[in-house]
């Protein structure tokens, strides 16, 4: 949906001009989206269709190496089943790994996720300048962007008070769920970001604003 010479997400309500995105993205992506026709890849593809309404591309590019994606799949399925850290904290970790990477990908995917949990798109739609709408967001759930930043960083930048004051709020079993989860997301992050898979209108062309 055009919105003042740009996109307008309808899912979380803002405005995206491409002409101002300084990202480098590919063309098309750097690995066929048309995998062997395996029964695995049948499978997944049956899922997916049945699951989000469309094929994943991360699946078909995945699904070009078998044991590869039934690793991934189980790797998903685990992580779903994890329960001790509150969901909301746990998606603006995810998206706040994700819009660091500059994953198109991931963040399309993570708006319509968003939705799917009932989170606040206008909360959502800041994670990734979260540190110029800090009043947006609770003091732990500054906390937990931070940490998800710090971790996805080059070396990461995770300081010993930062993990210690995330302990002391949200207990260790949490601590170590938003540890992996950050780490999961970078998993995919980087994986799609280097697939060169772009978003696939999950979220109506919303896109990652580039970092200034």
């Amino acid at each position: 949906m055009s919105h003042s010479g740009g996109l307008l997400c309808r899912t979380c309500g803002r405005s995206y001009d491409p002409s101002r995105d300084t990202m480098e993205k590919p063309a098309m992506a750097r690995i066929s989206l048309t995998p062997p026709s395996t029964l695995l890849n049948r499978i997944g593809a049956w899922y997916s269709r049945r699951t989000y309404g469309k094929v994943l591309d991360p699946g078909l590019a995945i699904g070009h190496n078998g044991r590869v994606l039934l690793t991934y799949v189980r790797q998903e399925r685990g992580a779903a089943k994890w329960n001790r850290l509150d969901r909301g904290l746990k998606h603006l970790a995810v998206m706040a790994a994700a819009a660091r990477i500059n994953c198109s990908w991931c963040m399309d995917f993570g708006h319509w996720e968003a939705d799917a949990l009932g989170l606040p798109m206008d909360k959502i739609s800041k994670v990734p300048r979260w540190r110029d709408h800090q009043d947006a967001f609770t003091g732990l759930e500054l906390l937990v962007l931070d940490y998800a930043e710090a971790m996805t960083e080059t070396e990461p930048r995770v300081t010993d008070e930062l993990a210690a004051t995330l302990i002391e709020r949200l207990g260790e079993a949490a601590f170590v769920e938003l540890t992996a989860m950050v780490a999961l997301e970078n998993y995919r992050s980087r994986i799609n970001s280097a697939f060169g898979l772009t978003s696939q209108g999950f979220s109506d062309t919303c896109a990652v604003p580039s970092r200034t």
